[in-house]
Protein backbone atom coordinates (compact mmCIF):
# COMPACT_ATOMS: atom_id res chain seq x y z
CA UNK A 1 0.00 0.00 0.00
CA UNK A 2 2.78 2.63 0.75
CA UNK A 3 4.68 1.54 -2.13
CA UNK A 4 1.57 1.98 -4.30
CA UNK A 5 0.81 5.44 -2.52
CA UNK A 6 4.44 6.43 -3.01
CA UNK A 7 5.23 5.51 -6.54
CA UNK A 8 1.53 7.46 -7.15
CA UNK A 9 2.66 10.84 -5.89
CA UNK A 10 6.31 10.02 -7.84
CA UNK A 11 4.27 9.99 -11.01
CA UNK A 12 2.12 12.66 -10.58
CA UNK A 13 5.31 14.90 -9.86
CA UNK A 14 6.84 13.63 -12.90
CA UNK A 15 3.52 14.73 -14.88
CA UNK A 16 3.39 18.09 -13.30
CA UNK A 17 6.99 19.19 -14.23
CA UNK A 18 5.94 18.74 -17.62
CA UNK A 19 1.99 19.82 -17.79
CA UNK A 20 2.66 23.68 -19.10
CA UNK A 21 -0.92 24.33 -18.24
CA UNK A 22 -2.06 25.84 -15.54
CA UNK A 23 -4.90 26.52 -13.20
CA UNK A 24 -6.48 29.73 -12.92
CA UNK A 25 -9.85 30.35 -10.63
CA UNK A 26 -13.21 30.47 -11.84
CA UNK A 27 -14.41 33.78 -11.79
CA UNK A 28 -17.46 35.29 -10.11
CA UNK A 29 -20.54 33.88 -11.57
CA UNK A 30 -24.21 33.45 -10.98
CA UNK A 31 -26.06 30.56 -12.78
CA UNK A 32 -29.92 29.68 -12.45
CA UNK A 33 -29.86 26.25 -12.77
CA UNK A 34 -33.60 24.48 -12.15
CA UNK A 35 -32.68 21.05 -12.17
CA UNK A 36 -34.57 18.52 -10.63
CA UNK A 37 -33.50 14.51 -9.90
CA UNK A 38 -35.69 12.03 -8.75
CA UNK A 39 -34.03 8.52 -6.87
CA UNK A 40 -36.21 5.70 -7.02
CA UNK A 41 -39.79 5.01 -8.41
CA UNK A 42 -43.10 7.51 -8.00
CA UNK A 43 -44.57 6.82 -4.71
CA UNK A 44 -41.10 5.84 -3.30
CA UNK A 45 -38.25 8.25 -4.63
CA UNK A 46 -35.98 10.61 -2.96
CA UNK A 47 -35.75 14.03 -5.18
CA UNK A 48 -33.11 16.55 -5.70
CA UNK A 49 -33.04 20.37 -6.88
CA UNK A 50 -30.46 22.64 -7.70
CA UNK A 51 -31.89 26.35 -8.24
CA UNK A 52 -28.51 28.22 -8.39
CA UNK A 53 -25.22 27.98 -8.01
CA UNK A 54 -23.03 31.19 -7.23
CA UNK A 55 -19.00 31.96 -7.47
CA UNK A 56 -17.50 34.59 -6.04
CA UNK A 57 -13.80 35.41 -5.07
CA UNK A 58 -14.13 33.74 -2.08
CA UNK A 59 -15.92 30.68 -2.22
CA UNK A 60 -19.20 28.89 -3.42
CA UNK A 61 -22.87 29.02 -2.66
CA UNK A 62 -25.56 26.43 -3.89
CA UNK A 63 -29.74 26.53 -3.57
CA UNK A 64 -30.47 23.18 -3.04
CA UNK A 65 -33.30 21.20 -1.91
CA UNK A 66 -34.22 17.54 -1.00
CA UNK A 67 -37.61 16.51 -1.15
CA UNK A 68 -38.40 12.65 0.60
CA UNK A 69 -41.21 11.32 -1.73
CA UNK A 70 -41.05 7.85 0.23
CA UNK A 71 -42.05 6.01 2.96
CA UNK A 72 -39.46 5.78 4.96
CA UNK A 73 -37.35 8.42 6.83
CA UNK A 74 -33.63 9.40 5.74
CA UNK A 75 -30.84 9.81 7.82
CA UNK A 76 -29.02 12.87 6.45
CA UNK A 77 -25.45 12.10 7.55
CA UNK A 78 -22.13 14.30 5.96
CA UNK A 79 -19.25 12.84 6.12
CA UNK A 80 -21.02 9.45 6.77
CA UNK A 81 -18.86 7.45 4.35
CA UNK A 82 -15.64 8.28 2.71
CA UNK A 83 -17.13 9.98 -0.51
CA UNK A 84 -20.51 11.34 0.56
CA UNK A 85 -21.12 14.64 2.12
CA UNK A 86 -23.13 17.43 0.87
CA UNK A 87 -20.99 19.90 -1.71
CA UNK A 88 -19.61 19.86 -5.34
CA UNK A 89 -17.29 17.40 -7.06
CA UNK A 90 -15.52 19.03 -10.31
CA UNK A 91 -15.15 17.22 -13.56
CA UNK A 92 -12.82 17.00 -16.74
CA UNK A 93 -16.11 17.04 -18.81
CA UNK A 94 -19.70 17.21 -18.52
CA UNK A 95 -20.21 13.71 -20.10
CA UNK A 96 -22.49 11.21 -17.50
CA UNK A 97 -20.30 8.15 -19.13
CA UNK A 98 -17.25 9.90 -17.42
CA UNK A 99 -19.32 10.22 -13.74
CA UNK A 100 -20.36 6.98 -14.47
CA UNK A 101 -16.59 5.34 -15.35
CA UNK A 102 -14.59 7.26 -12.03
CA UNK A 103 -17.99 5.78 -10.01
CA UNK A 104 -16.64 2.49 -11.33
CA UNK A 105 -13.28 2.92 -11.15
CA UNK A 106 -13.08 4.22 -7.35
CA UNK A 107 -11.55 7.62 -9.09
CA UNK A 108 -14.12 10.09 -8.36
CA UNK A 109 -12.77 13.58 -7.68
CA UNK A 110 -12.50 14.89 -3.87
CA UNK A 111 -15.96 16.77 -3.10
CA UNK A 112 -15.60 20.30 -2.10
CA UNK A 113 -17.57 19.88 1.17
CA UNK A 114 -20.11 22.41 2.18
CA UNK A 115 -19.08 24.06 5.11
CA UNK A 116 -22.17 25.92 5.95
CA UNK A 117 -25.86 25.16 6.28
CA UNK A 118 -28.69 27.26 6.15
CA UNK A 119 -30.98 26.92 7.52
CA UNK A 120 -29.25 23.60 9.58
CA UNK A 121 -29.55 20.86 7.69
CA UNK A 122 -32.24 18.39 9.48
CA UNK A 123 -30.68 14.97 11.05
CA UNK A 124 -33.16 13.27 9.62
CA UNK A 125 -36.22 13.80 6.91
CA UNK A 126 -39.21 12.35 8.02
CA UNK A 127 -41.65 11.00 5.00
CA UNK A 128 -42.98 13.83 2.79
CA UNK A 129 -40.78 16.08 4.49
CA UNK A 130 -38.38 18.46 2.47
CA UNK A 131 -35.49 20.87 3.17
CA UNK A 132 -34.37 23.61 0.84
CA UNK A 133 -31.40 25.93 2.02
CA UNK A 134 -28.26 27.47 0.53
CA UNK A 135 -24.84 25.14 1.50
CA UNK A 136 -21.43 26.77 1.13
CA UNK A 137 -17.78 26.94 1.57
CA UNK A 138 -14.75 28.86 1.26
CA UNK A 139 -11.84 27.79 -1.83
CA UNK A 140 -10.92 28.54 -5.20
CA UNK A 141 -13.17 25.92 -7.78
CA UNK A 142 -11.25 25.70 -11.11
CA UNK A 143 -12.51 27.45 -14.29
CA UNK A 144 -13.32 24.98 -17.17
CA UNK A 145 -14.48 22.41 -15.00
CA UNK A 146 -17.65 21.07 -14.59
CA UNK A 147 -19.84 21.30 -11.64
CA UNK A 148 -21.95 18.18 -9.85
CA UNK A 149 -23.48 18.86 -7.14
CA UNK A 150 -23.20 15.93 -4.01
CA UNK A 151 -25.95 14.96 -1.85
CA UNK A 152 -24.78 12.57 0.80
CA UNK A 153 -24.71 10.54 2.70
CA UNK A 154 -28.26 9.21 2.84
CA UNK A 155 -29.18 6.22 5.30
CA UNK A 156 -32.66 4.94 5.88
CA UNK A 157 -33.83 4.67 8.96
CA UNK A 158 -35.47 1.16 8.69
CA UNK A 159 -35.84 -1.32 5.35
CA UNK A 160 -35.79 1.05 2.26
CA UNK A 161 -38.81 0.54 -0.14
CA UNK A 162 -37.83 -1.57 -3.16
CA UNK A 163 -35.27 0.36 -5.58
CA UNK A 164 -33.82 2.18 -2.75
CA UNK A 165 -30.24 1.52 -1.31
CA UNK A 166 -30.27 1.59 2.40
CA UNK A 167 -27.20 4.03 1.97
CA UNK A 168 -26.45 5.72 -0.77
CA UNK A 169 -24.57 9.65 -1.73
CA UNK A 170 -26.86 11.20 -5.17
CA UNK A 171 -24.27 13.17 -7.01
CA UNK A 172 -26.10 14.70 -9.79
CA UNK A 173 -26.46 14.07 -13.52
CA UNK A 174 -26.90 17.50 -14.26
CA UNK A 175 -23.69 19.57 -14.53
CA UNK A 176 -22.15 23.33 -14.75
CA UNK A 177 -19.40 24.47 -16.62
CA UNK A 178 -17.34 26.90 -14.33
CA UNK A 179 -16.41 30.43 -16.25
CA UNK A 180 -12.69 32.48 -16.11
Amino acid sequence: MVGFALASNIERLRSAQTDTAASVAAGPQSARLRWKETYGVPGESVVFTVDRLNVTSTGWTARVGIANRSSVAWELAPNATPDGTFGLRLFETGDKSELERRNRSGTLPAVRAATSYAPKLPRILEPKASWTGRISAPGALVAGSWVRVVFGTLIAVGKPPKGLEELFVWITDHTYRLRA
